[in-house]
């Protein structure tokens, strides 16, 4: 199977079986996702889905968020991960898109990048999420997956999984591309036990031929 085909017959099963998919952060509006995404980092989404309902009740916009200490902003995050971080991010951040943005959300990966606690990964998805912009963002659920299955070959770092990505997938299917991969990490291509028996892809997966299939060979001779 040549590298464009393993492509086609993984996002042809995708589109099948997935269609409609969108990322698992609740939020209403730019300013609310990318409040969601800064928080979700090493976090899970239900934790952060959580959370955001009163802390936007209380900051509904990002004037209010801009004006807010740290340790206000802390009493309202502090059930996820590195609290005190976040909640130093959460206020730079709201400070910066008021003072140099104008309050708006930026469209580019390069202008969101300045932004506190956005780093490369936070920016592609907002990038793409937000304005369907053709990037990809790499978790460790894509850069785990699109190596079992063989879509991105030695790749040492979310950068270089993401360039070889980017290079094979259509800009029109980047968007989906990226969340399908991340709910295929999240709930079946697992890191510790992955759950091969259930997974549609397992036929061209280089991880189960090496690893299940050729076992199952040989436990039939």
């Amino acid at each position: 199977m040549t590298l464009k085909e393993r492509y086609e017959y993984t996002f042809d099963y995708f589109l099948k079986n997935r269609p409609v998919v969108d990322t698992e952060l609740e939020y209403t509006d730019p300013y609310e996702l990318i409040v969601a995404v800064i928080l979700s980092a090493q976090c899970t989404d239900k934790r952060v889905n959580m959370i955001t309902p009163a802390l936007f009740k209380r900051y509904p916009d990002v004037n209010s968020l801009s004006k807010a200490d740290p340790s206000d902003i802390l009493e309202f995050i502090k059930s996820c991960s590195y609290p005190n971080n976040k909640s130093k991010h959460l206020s730079g951040m709201a400070k910066m898109l008021v003072k140099d943005f104008g309050g708006i959300v930026p469209s580019e990966p390069a202008d969101l990048q300045r932004l506190p606690g956005v780093g490369r990964k936070t920016a592609n998805v907002l990038a793409s999420v937000i304005y369907g912009k053709p990037v990809i963002a790499v978790d460790t659920h894509v850069f785990r997956v699109s190596q079992r299955i063989g879509l991105v070959k030695n790749a040492r770092t979310p950068f270089e999984a993401e360039r070889q990505l980017s290079m094979n997938i259509s800009p029109g299917m980047i968007h989906n591309a990226h969340h399908w991969l991340i709910l295929h990490g999240r709930y079946i291509c697992k890191a510790r036990i992955p759950l091969c028996g259930q997974c549609g892809l397992k036929e061209i997966c280089l991880y189960y031929q090496k690893n299940i299939g050729r076992k199952k060979f040989k436990a039939k001779e």
